[in-house]
């Protein structure tokens, strides 16, 4: 699998009106709480549906993206974070160790 660079509002946009799953993984390159988040999610998400989009946002570089990202789901910003969004509405809101592939299935089945 691999991660879609999430970088425009355009993006975003997208992703709210998009049918389906979409996961967002918004990440700080500067956190190593959110790198062993990120390094345990890729681990296991060979279990996600293949054909799931897997959006990762650096928040560093796009901080008013991820602004934007707490806004239009609805969810108080966290770092790091994932987000499963289906059909437009994020259903699944996991930050910091509670970042799961394992869970994230459950929601999905």
């Amino acid at each position: 699998m691999n991660w879609i660079s999430l970088e425009t509002a355009d993006q975003l946009m997208a992703i709210k009106q998009q049918e389906g799953y979409s996961l967002i993984f918004k990440h700080s390159t500067r956190c190593s709480i959110s790198m062993m988040a990120k390094r345990r999610f890729e681990l296991d998400w060979d279990n996600l549906p293949e054909n799931m989009p897997l959006y990762f946002l650096d928040l560093i570089k796009y901080r008013d993206l991820s602004n934007q990202v707490a806004q239009l789901f609805e969810v108080h910003h966290e770092s790091p974070q994932l987000l499963l969004i289906k059909n437009g509405e994020c259903i699944l809101d996991q930050s910091h160790s509670g970042i799961s592939v394992d869970e994230t299935l459950e929601v999905l089945n």
